[in-house]
């Protein structure tokens, strides 16, 4: 029996069986994103389960703590319309109508042969622009109001695996049971680490910026991605608000020398950088308005996602290089493949835990994770240089997908996820 806490700290004792232990149906460990909407999708689905976090949900509501917006597929959408977490979104999302793809350099006119994605492209939005603070709002909304799911947060869970179930024992006195526990914790993951599963890191010596821009003209839902030597450049829509009608967020890579000079520039400075790198993109004059924020950047993947009575999902399972900006959508197709097979298993009245069942989810998830992961890496490493040869391919590359319909709308219904 292996036993832990969530900060990943050895347990003083073993967490054996206990009689009074109050049964659920899962456990999740970790309320962000991802563990928030498996479990009201789960619970929707008429399981009881049980969500810890060590922090506060009103705390996460905090706009100081996250600046991040998330480009949200429509697969996802679907999956969070589902889960009763989409219409708790306390403002207006902005759709994503066109997608412009550059290379270049800073300051320089992008390379002509260039990809474009418009509304031949879909059949509605490519996706939907959530900043962080209103995806939070809707999950701790919907967190209180679904029945079957008990929320204890802020709590520390000590999990105990053998081959019946898990124990927690919380901090605050409580014991809990499942067949069944699911790290969603993030990157960091205590339970993957107390299980001993072994993680692969690339680090890519970039930070990220981030930082949100008011602009003279409007976006009309477009986003750009500009492929630059020192990393890619992402500007991407957002709603207005009555201050500042026109408005967009910036993600910007950059060698971590030089990512940590800019985010230490004075505005005006900053929003001339911004200007360089919009490769045509005409939104006229532009403004940085609130804080910024930086974070460095890697990729990692798990060896494997499943342990005795614990599956990994989420960041605890994978995470991407943002140049694709699939991170997050990444997670919530973990949530889909796992919510379908506990759903069916659910119903025949199986054992949620079994390993063949995980294993299951395993085949169907992973996979397709590591394929994105090998592609974001794969563009970063393609396009994140000024080799001349490599230029010339690469533009090439873009020129003759954009001349090609059938496959341009394959790409673009995978990215939606659908």
């Amino acid at each position: 029996m292996m036993t832990n806490d969530v900060h990943g700290n050895n347990a003083s004792r073993e967490a054996g069986p206990d009689a009074t232990a109050a049964a659920v149906d899962i456990c999740i460990n970790g309320a962000g994103p991802v563990g928030a909407t498996l479990a009201c999708r789960l619970a929707t689905m008429g399981m009881r389960v049980l969500l810890l976090d060590r922090a506060a949900l009103p705390g996460m509501e905090d706009p100081a703590l996250d600046g991040r917006a998330y480009a949200i597929s429509e697969g996802s959408r679907r999956m969070l319309e589902a889960a009763g977490v989409w219409g708790c979104l306390p403002g207006p999302t902005q759709p994503i109508n066109e997608i412009m793809v550059r290379d270049g350099r800073p300051g320089e006119r992008p390379s002509s042969l260039s990809l474009d994605f418009g509304p031949q492209d879909a059949d509605g939005p490519f996706g939907w622009m959530v900043e962080a603070r209103d995806l939070r709002m809707a999950l701790n909304a919907a967190l209180t109001r679904t029945e079957g799911l008990i929320l204890r947060a802020p709590d520390l869970g000590q999990f105990a695996f053998d081959d019946q179930h898990v124990t927690i024992r919380l901090a605050s006195g409580e014991t809990w049971r499942a067949p069944l526990a699911v790290a969603a914790e993030g990157r960091n993951s205590a339970l993957r680490n107390q299980v001993k599963i072994p993680v692969t890191r690339l680090p890519y010596r970039q930070c990220g910026l981030i930082s949100v821009i008011t602009h003279e003209k409007p976006h009309d839902g477009r986003a750009l991605e500009h492929f630059l030597p020192q990393g890619p450049f992402a500007r991407l829509p957002l709603p207005g608000t009555r201050e500042h009608p026109n408005r967009s967020a910036i993600v910007w890579a950059e060698g971590e020398e030089r990512a940590r000079r800019f985010y230490g520039l004075p505005d005006d400075v900053f929003a001339r950088e911004i200007a360089a790198r919009l490769g045509g993109d005409d939104i006229g004059a532009l403004e940085p308005i609130g804080r910024r924020w930086i974070y460095p950047l890697s990729a990692q993947y798990a060896q494997r996602y499943t342990a005795t009575r614990l599956v990994l999902a989420g960041d605890s399972a994978h995470g991407l290089h943002p140049i694709a900006g699939q991170g997050l959508n990444a997670g919530f197709k973990d949530i889909v493949a796992l919510a379908d097979l506990l759903e069916t298993a659910f119903l025949n009245g199986r054992d949620l835990g079994d390993a063949s069942l995980l294993m299951q989810y395993q085949r169907r998830a992973r996979p397709t994770n590591m394929l994105m992961l090998a592609a974001c890496d794969g563009l970063e490493r393609l396009f994140g240089n000024d080799n001349p040869l490599l230029r010339v391919a690469r533009d090439a590359g873009l020129s003759a997908l954009n001349r090609m319909p059938r496959l341009r709308r394959a790409f673009v219904r995978e990215a939606m996820g659908l």
